[in-house]
């Protein structure tokens, strides 16, 4: 079964992908690498079918008046049996005397991290679209405050309900390794977007220490208690949760290599440094990393260090031999 890339991530995917390139990519090449079209051709999706998708999410994004151009032939413009594909940063850009707060730029991050289909309308899902494919960051976090939306995390909205009523919290941890989950007792100050992936920073109420928290290994309900802290307490906290986790990526990086042109290139690239043998990335948590490596597939390849490869070979072994126990299941 072919996976179920949502149609947005697949065009936010075809957006980055085409403005990544100067020269151009063929269809065949947009089909073969970026993701959304690239799994449903390996679950053995017909070529045809795949082109028309191509079509229609290329004039979808054209409809949003995202500038998508056709590169014919040089010899002949008129030619399109071999065209490529490309959106011209300079038209996509935004123009240089617009300036954005340090607020605004982290509403427009906000945005980008946290938006989902079901919470916004046509005209939003367009401006989202066009603010992540610009690349617009900022370095404001935002504290207790979200739009209405779709959380993968369930304990989204009950840490931010927390945050804004000032409210100590509880809930059941699992950290990688362990055998079962533990029990936290935190002050909860800030929810920070964190390479595309959400954390609750606060301080731990048995040890009086301040800790960060993954929402992604958070294991059952968040339960708000009585007890309540001054809300003084969040002022800055935003800021300190970042800083320590750019302390910690610091301390860390991988060396990667990596095959040119295809979606992990284009992924990695972003947050990357070149290294002689391939890229550096640095990194806060070593499976969170080695889930993505994995999922990348062949493209990628660790050098060091040998415990995250250690790591992503583990994980591949592993949908290996699923893919081994559902076949023999047939």
């Amino acid at each position: 079964m072919a996976a179920r890339i949502p149609a947005e991530e697949r065009l936010t995917n075809l957006v980055v992908a085409l403005m990544a390139t100067e020269i151009g990519l063929t269809k065949q090449q947009i089909l073969d690498n970026v993701s959304g079209y690239r799994q449903r051709a390996d679950a053995g999706t017909r070529s045809d079918a795949l082109e028309k998708m191509f079509e229609r999410d290329k004039d979808e994004l054209r409809s949003l008046g995202v500038p998508v151009e056709t590169i014919g032939d040089a010899a002949d413009p008129n030619d399109l049996r071999e065209a490529r594909y490309r959106i011209p940063q300079a038209e996509y850009d935004l123009p240089g005397d617009i300036e954005f707060t340090p607020a605004e730029l982290a509403v427009l991050r906000l945005a980008g991290s946290v938006w989902s289909a079901e919470s916004a309308s046509g005209d939003a899902q367009a401006g989202v679209r066009k603010i992540r494919a610009l690349g617009i960051d900022g370095d404001e976090p935002i504290i207790g405050f979200a739009p209405r939306i779709t959380a993968r995390d369930a304990a989204f909205s009950p840490l931010q309900d927390a945050i804004e009523k000032s409210r100590v919290v509880t809930f059941d941890y699992l950290k990688p390794g362990e055998d079962a989950p533990r029990r936290r007792r935190i002050r909860p100050l800030a929810l920070v977007d964190y390479e595309a992936r959400w954390h609750i920073f606060g301080v731990d109420v048995d040890i009086e220490a301040d800790r960060m928290f993954l929402l992604s290994r958070i294991v059952g309900a968040v339960a708000l208690t009585n007890a309540t802290f001054d809300p003084e307490l969040r002022e800055g906290a935003g800021e300190r949760a970042l800083a320590g986790l750019e302390e910690v990526a610091a301390r860390n990086s991988a060396l990667l290599e990596v095959t040119p042109g295809t979606e992990a290139a284009l992924r990695l690239g972003r947050r990357a440094q070149a290294a002689p043998q391939g890229i550096r990335v640095p990194f806060v948590d070593l499976h969170i990393l080695a889930d993505e490596l994995a999922s990348y597939g062949p493209e990628v390849r660790v050098v060091e260090p040998a415990e995250l490869r250690d790591a992503v070979i583990e994980r591949l072994r592993a949908v290996v031999a699923a893919n081994a126990e559902k076949e023999g299941v047939r």
